[in-house]
């Protein structure tokens, strides 16, 4: 998935627990676990909001865009976009 997430980054840098984030914003430790790992396919703003509150920091600093496969995107730019005969 292009969108990286790096919240077990802020959580170390903070020293605290995935369950400890969970209940101060407010989800269950499965549903963090399911962001934290990338398997989530959306997240709500206030969500976020939360996360960010929580965590002091900016949502740049816990997701962040990676091509899926960067030798296939520069392969497709080559020939005229991606996707495109």
């Amino acid at each position: 998935m292009p969108i990286a997430v790096d919240i077990d980054v802020m959580l170390a840098r903070r020293k605290m627990s995935v369950g400890e984030l969970a209940e101060r914003v407010g989800i269950t430790p499965a549903n963090l676990a399911v962001l934290k790992n990338g398997r989530a396919k959306a997240v709500r703003f206030t969500t976020l909001a939360a996360l960010c509150e929580v965590l002091e920091c900016q949502p740049g600093d816990l997701l962040r865009w990676e091509p899926d496969n960067p030798d296939e995107d520069a392969q497709a730019s080559l020939v005229g976009g991606a996707g495109r005969p």
